[in-house]
């Protein structure tokens, strides 16, 4: 993954300026990398960015939950179904 090295930030520079970095933020829409002990530790994104994200998350996890009921349809087979009443018992 390429970064940007004018959009790396360590934290302890984060901390002095905060709101002019999400001033910055609001106004670019780029990301922003923090670092924490010369490591990638976090990035600060719009929440826009964010959003469309978590929106993207729930439908890969629809898409699996879609892709594992159409698996075990194909593999149905009725005459091993047990009926519910016997399961009640």
């Amino acid at each position: 993954m390429l970064v940007e090295t004018d959009k790396i930030i360590p934290i302890t520079k984060l901390q002095k300026e905060l709101t002019q970095t999400v001033r910055e933020l609001s106004q670019t829409g780029e990301p922003v990398y923090i670092l924490k002990n010369n490591n990638m530790e976090a990035v600060l994104v719009p929440f826009a960015t964010y959003e469309y994200l978590t929106n993207l998350e729930e439908m890969f996890e629809y898409f699996e939950i879609n892709t594992m009921i159409e698996t075990r349809i194909k593999k149905y087979d009725s005459n091993n179904s047990i009926d519910w009443e016997k399961i009640k018992a």
